[in-house]
């Protein structure tokens, strides 16, 4: 029997079209311990985000499905929180109500008013946005945005928080801050976490597994790499880590040998600062 806090089963997946059905994913099985940090990676159409709305409860596998503390779970659910690359906050509520809107939605029938106003100041100092409360989301950044979506999934309190492209809108350095935020927040709070990603750096720096899909049709989990850095994790410390700089090699060779996409070419950016060279970024296109 297996004792995993989230299991992906065997899970595929056919679309109807107008010719035949298109398999987006064919036997995806992955056990996720609780307090992992999962990142999924691969070049575009190899299904990433499709493993997410399913786990998230948005798309019916085929085949297989998601067994969630021992339950299988088919339908939308607070227990499973998704972070868009969109942050998706309604722009007539202010920060604060954004977020109270979800924690009334969970909490209504067990938590009393006073409470839940607490847990909404809680979760938005979490994000270091305690100093926004009555803005509008028209009136802060993208990357204040993001982290008041990220907030808002946070006090859900959900058994599992599913990351879809989180930073991939944003700026270098706003990406760059979001993601030691996002260390921090998991380091205290042990969330278990799935998160698409075409960044590699960002998926060494984030996760305890990187998990490698094949490119679509019938896409499936080519390899599985363990990230066996020590946490806390420091990016200017790791930028000349040989482990850190391994785990990126691995990754990039399955990505631009194993599974090469001529349409969907790897990208190397690099940024230089009075005539130093800065940590560069190495992405796949997004699915």
């Amino acid at each position: 029997m297996n004792n995993s806090y989230l299991l992906i089963s065997s899970v595929g997946i056919e679309f109807e079209t107008d010719n035949e059905p298109f398999r987006a994913l064919q036997d995806i099985n992955l056990p996720i311990q609780k307090g992992e940090f999962i990142s999924l990676i691969g070049h575009s159409g190899c299904g990433k985000s499709t493993v997410l709305n399913i786990v998230a409860g948005l798309y019916q596998a085929t085949e297989g499905g998601i067994i969630l503390e021992g339950k299988e779970v088919n339908e939308p659910g607070p227990d499973r929180a998704v972070v868009f690359q969109n942050h998706a906050l309604l722009p007539w509520l202010t920060v604060y109500q954004n977020v109270e809107l979800a924690v009334k939605r969970v909490f209504k029938k067990t938590k009393t008013k006073t409470e839940m106003h607490d847990w909404v100041l809680h979760n938005l100092s979490l994000v270091h946005m305690d100093h926004a409360l009555h803005k509008l989301p028209g009136e802060i950044s993208g990357g204040m945005k993001q982290r008041v979506g990220i907030a808002r999934c946070l006090a859900m309190q959900p058994k599992v928080l599913l990351m879809d492209e989180p930073f991939g809108a944003l700026d270098a350095l706003t990406r760059a801050h979001l993601q030691d935020s996002l260390m921090e927040i998991q380091g205290r709070l042990g969330n278990t976490v799935v998160m698409i990603t075409h960044d590699v750096d960002e998926a060494v720096l984030l996760s305890d597994r990187i998990v490698m899909m094949t490119n679509g049709p019938a896409a499936t989990i080519g390899e599985i790499l363990d990230v066996k850095l020590p946490r806390p994790r420091d990016r200017l410390a790791l930028a000349e880590d040989p482990d850190f700089i391994h785990y990126r090699q691995q990754v990039l060779k399955f990505l631009y040998e194993k599974q090469k996409n001529p349409a969907s070419p790897l990208s190397i950016n690099s940024s230089s600062k009075n005539g130093e060279t800065e940590h560069s970024s190495v992405s796949a296109d997004a699915a």
